[in-house]
């Protein structure tokens, strides 16, 4: 898939341009000056770029031979910069042929390319010849753009580079889950999500979990009388059969309800009642922009061995689905024991010792417990992480018994930061990613084997984490046969921001690392944003044709930890009513009656029917025949206007090929009697369905 946009791209490129390599030489400008000599789209030598000091023909002893023009840039010491001018506002494709020997091989060496003062990264892989590589699609404005290669890390050899508008394929997805067994429920959610994929975004936020949010009453046991109470004499009601013993042998009961259902629960410490407060960011987003999110993220953080307690999150997932009639996701933070010496089983994997002190659990890296014994049959690993599922699968099951499919999403953000070595766990975070992408994506077949052929449980649209900081980012993903989404964790607004502030709100869509997903799974799954610290925006999203099936933001911490969802140093209030009121983005309110019980037939609703600035352009309409027989734009008349009709003309301009009368008929886009370059752009600006053919009068 890349590789064919690669060549799609060049093309663009040559047939917009009509030029051959290094046809516009870029002039040398102070910094503060109107560049005197502008770049229209197209190919050109990096060594006639501005800043470079010398044309080099070898990287000292090591030839590359085979570079066009009079040599090649070696970027060292020095910004390498050019300027572009663009006729509109969009996404633009920046393609290099490219040499770097200073890595080892199967390695890389990152590079730096800044789009208006913009830095975008890049791990560019080892290679000793010339080759052509990809730093992505990029946001360029109308008018004049600065593109810059810098020397933050340096040393790689550039011979060419071609930038184009990018011609970005039409989002597909899958309406197919990867269960073949999946339910009814989970056919039917997989196949509404699909049907929004690619013309609207799902919002979505993520609740806190465990014993976060807690609010202390005044509720107290009076045992003489066996009641609850609060400080204004209102009575509770106690659960039958929920006593405990505190240290003084006195009884009390574990659990009282309110009128509404609200649930407290006993605290040993000050021996009064309290609860957590699961509602508050949702809540928080109602009062704030009159909507519910769509999705709304939990987790089994819980459930686990040595430390489980019950923190009621099953029967909230239940109540959002089939009272609120929401979309459920859920990620699982499974711990392990920080040290294996704490866990030990017999001969025959019975468990003899376990800690119930969640603080020697971890799921960082930084644990002995070793992810590739996990599929060793008898190991310490092996029985753990079993009983660990066990305990999840009994809560998804009361989701499937409940009729309640969900967005499951464990082992999640694998990769971390770039490893040393492609797929080596280097760089992971987490305990499943620490033995590299191999034993990962066997860890990911265990789990998906356990819980659906052992457990039966088919109600689970499996989501799996990706990143993109290179194309070895693509190694952990597992496939197709066990996947049905992909998804990005959006955490930019102090660290890989691109727009040149340092704190604050960050809008962006990171559309640079959509579009490298979409990539990764050659559109075959949808791709999705399953946490974020800012919400995009809704212009930088639809400009940018970002379309993320969903994003989920993270919740707000405790005590001086980030407020993610209700903090202005991660939202903006305006942003945050633009994004929950637009026609992009739907909201609870907005999902269709028949969410899970349409069988995975889906009949638009209000919703899914929203127009939206991308739809309702004329210029999506399809370039009809003219009733006269001329088939404008098929200048090959092959019967489909593409870019093999747009090369077609450019030849035919210069002498390369001799048009048919029809062909030449086909060609006068706009009926000007003559067929020249503007043509020719308007053929490829029909292809791009920026226009619509004959383009009379323009």
């Amino acid at each position: 898939m890349k590789r064919r946009n690669r060549i799609v791209s060049a093309m663009l490129a040559a047939s917009m341009c009509g030029s051959l390599v290094g046809a516009l030489p870029v002039s040398v400008f102070a910094e503060d000056a109107e560049p005197a000599n502008v770049l229209q789209l197209g190919t050109y030598e990096v060594e006639t770029f501005e800043g470079v000091d010398q044309v080099w023909t070898s990287i000292y002893e090591n030839q590359i031979p085979g570079y066009s023009g009079e040599g090649f840039a070696y970027l060292t010491n020095a910004t390498l910069t050019a300027y572009v001018e663009v006729e509109e506002e969009g996404m633009y494709q920046v393609d290099v042929r490219a040499a770097q020997i200073l890595s080892e091989p199967g390695g890389s060496r990152q590079q730096t390319i800044a789009i208006n003062d913009i830095n975008y990264t890049y791990n560019m892989p080892y290679a000793n010849e010339w080759t052509d590589m990809t730093f992505g699609v990029f946001r360029f404005k109308k008018g004049i753009n600065k593109v810059e290669l810098k020397p933050l890390y340096g040393y790689g050899a550039y011979d060419t580079m071609t930038i184009s508008k990018a011609v970005l394929p039409e989002l597909k997805g899958s309406a197919i889950p990867c269960d073949p067994k999946a339910t009814p429920e989970a056919k039917s959610l997989l196949a509404y999500l699909n049907s929004v994929y690619g013309k609207h975004v799902l919002t979505g936020q993520q609740e806190i979990y465990g014993g976060g949010h807690g609010v202390q009453t005044s509720i107290r046991y009076d045992a003489t009388a066996d009641k609850c109470v609060d400080e204004n004499g209102k009575e509770y009601t106690i659960v039958p059969g929920d006593y405990g013993e505190a240290g003084d042998g006195s009884k009390f009961p574990w659990h009282c309800v309110d009128e509404n259902g609200q649930d407290y629960v006993y605290n040993t410490q000050n021996r009064v009642y309290g609860y957590n407060d699961y509602e508050q960011e949702c809540r928080y987003l109602y009062e704030t922009t009159g909507k519910y999110p769509a999705i709304r993220g939990f987790d089994l953080n819980c459930h686990n061995p040595g430390f489980a307690w019950e923190d009621g999150v099953a029967d909230r997932m239940i109540d959002w689905a089939t009272k609120r009639n929401g979309i459920v996701t859920i990620s699982w933070h499974c711990t392990v024991p920080t040290s294996m010496a704490d866990f030990e089983i017999d001969k025959d994997g019975n468990i003899t010792k376990i800690s119930n002190d969640w603080q020697k659990f971890t799921y960082s890296e930084k644990t002995d417990f070793s992810p590739a014994n996990v599929m060793i049959e008898g190991t310490k690993e092996n029985v753990f992480y079993n009983e660990a599922i066990k305990l999840a699968a009994a809560e998804l099951q009361k989701l499937q018994d409940a009729g309640v499919p969900v967005l499951f999403r464990p082992l999640h953000e694998a990769e971390g930061n770039q490893g040393q070595k492609p797929g080596d766990g280097s760089g992971a975070w987490f305990w499943w990613a620490k033995e590299g992408a191999e034993v990962y994506n066997q860890l990911w077949k265990y789990l998906y084997d356990k819980l659906t052929n052992e457990y039966g449980l088919h109600n689970l649209i499996w989501e799996q984490n990706l990143y993109a900081w290179s194309d070895d980012s693509a190694l952990w993903y597992t496939g197709d046969d066990y996947v049905d989404i992909v998804g990005f964790d959006k955490y930019n607004s102090q660290y890989n921001r691109h727009d040149g502030k340092t704190s604050g709100p960050n809008f962006d869509s990171e559309s640079k690392i959509f579009w490298s997903q979409v990539g990764y799974v050659d559109n075959k799954k949808m791709v999705s944003m399953p946490e974020n610290d800012c919400i995009p925006s809704v212009e930088n999203m639809e400009v940018e044709q970002a379309y993320w099936l969903y994003f989920c933001t993270w919740y707000d911490g405790e005590s001086g930890a980030p407020q993610f969802i209700s903090g202005d140093a991660y939202q903006d209030v305006d942003n945050v009513k633009s994004v929950y009121n637009s026609d992009l983005c739907i909201t609870l309110d907005e999902l269709p009656a028949d969410l899970y019980s349409n069988g995975g037939t889906v009949t638009p609703t209000e919703a899914t029917d929203k127009p939206t600035e991308a739809t309702d352009k004329p210029t999506d309409k399809p370039t009809e025949p003219d009733p006269t027989g001329i088939t404008f734009g098929d200048v090959d008349e092959s019967g489909v206007v593409d870019i093999m009709d747009v090369i077609a003309i450019n030849k035919s301009l210069l002498g390369g090929l001799t048009l048919s009368n029809a062909g030449r008929a086909n060609a006068d886009v706009d009926t000007s009697g003559v067929v020249d370059t503007t043509d020719a752009l308007n053929i490829l600006k029909a292809v791009v369905k920026l226009v619509t053919l004959p383009v009379k009068g323009e």
